[in-house]
């Protein structure tokens, strides 16, 4: 090819199509021009790189053509655009949908704690299978309360931050085997059993709800929603309705997935409160009474302001008719399938 000749042949069509994309408003005759000439130009575009690579003159024409594309199929939108819609209709309408999931793994997780709490206080050879008396002895009456203490307020808030929201986005994310949720649950309320077991057998039960409380709440909600959401998707392909399993999954996964955000965010305060708010010293002259309330009542109205997002917020998006998942033009194509 003569690129010098292939580019004079067309430099009047370019010239017109560099002209249309630039035109404020089309009628409907430039309209169909545009796409004509589009049409014509990529085709040039790819005779041009076929045989002569790239070259000033191809990169000129992919401009123009890149400038036509975006007239069609407009640009993306400003992610910071997005975020009143994001927080105000889709995170709360997927956490509202995972309401009665949520309860059913709250109550089991405290079945199964009381189950263990139970069995080893009530059998002196589990406990002692646990550790030695002396063992359970310091972590009673030393070591779970110097846990919350012994490492800086900073440090300590981020690590258990970071550690819980990497639970959670694993609830999520492994959701979909059927098997990782089951065996977190299980293993949140067989420690939760255990420690609480001990504790009440060196008489120390009420150091344990009341160094969990401050913190627990929101914390532990926030992990069973995770599980909910992981136990959802995985209901997704398991019943997945009149939609194909594939078309169930990523319907689920779009909608739940922006979940790990909001756990990430509930994660973060419940942190800031169990690594300032729970090992908080109780001054001489303050009522204990008093300090632990002030330090409970943080964490409940923490956790109130949680589940108010999730179930008056979520409820009036999900009236909207909002389910978490991206609108139709994003989430892509879909499968006509049988109603």
């Amino acid at each position: 090819m003569d690129l010098d000749a292939y580019t004079a042949a067309h430099r009047s069509d370019w010239e017109r199509l560099d002209e249309l994309s630039r035109t404020p408003r089309l009628t409907g005759e430039q309209s169909d021009e545009l796409i004509m000439r589009y049409q014509s130009g990529a085709t040039q575009l790819s005779a041009i790189k076929t045989t002569a690579g790239s070259t000033a003159v191809g990169d000129r024409l992919s401009v123009v053509l890149s400038r036509v594309r975006l007239r069609f199929t407009g640009a993306a939108g400003n992610a910071l655009s997005q975020l009143p819609r994001f927080f105000m209709l889709q995170l709360p309408a997927a956490l509202y949908r995972l309401r009665w999931l949520t309860l059913a793994v709250t109550v089991a997780t405290v079945l199964i704690a009381l189950a263990f709490g139970v069995w080893i206080s009530q059998d002196p050879r589990v406990l002692a299978n646990l550790g030695s008396e002396s063992e359970l002895s310091s972590l009673a009456r030393d070591e779970f309360v110097a846990y919350y203490s012994e490492n800086p307020a900073a440090s300590f808030a981020g690590r258990v931050w970071t550690n819980n929201a990497w639970i959670a986005a694993q609830c999520i994310a492994f959701g979909i085997t059927g098997v990782w949720v089951p065996y977190v649950v299980l293993q949140n309320a067989q420690n939760l059993g255990i420690t609480g077991a001990v504790m009440f057998a060196y008489d120390k039960g009420d150091v344990f709800f009341l160094f969990i409380a401050p913190h627990g709440q929101l914390e532990l909600t926030c992990i069973f929603v995770a599980a909910a959401a992981g136990l959802r998707i995985f209901w997704s392909w398991v019943a997945p309705g009149r939609r194909t399993r594939l078309d169930s999954i990523a319907h689920e996964g779009r909608s739940l997935i922006t979940v790990v955000v909001g756990l990430v965010i509930a994660l973060f305060v419940s942190g800031i409160i169990e690594g300032f708010v729970t090992p908080w010293p109780l001054q001489e002259q303050t009522e204990p009474a008093l300090g632990w309330a002030i330090k409970i009542g943080i964490g409940t109205l923490a956790l109130a302001a949680f589940l108010a997002y999730m179930l008056v917020v979520g409820r009036r998006a999900a009236r909207h008719g909002e389910t978490g998942d991206l609108d139709a033009f994003g989430s892509g194509a879909t499968t006509l399938t049988a109603a």
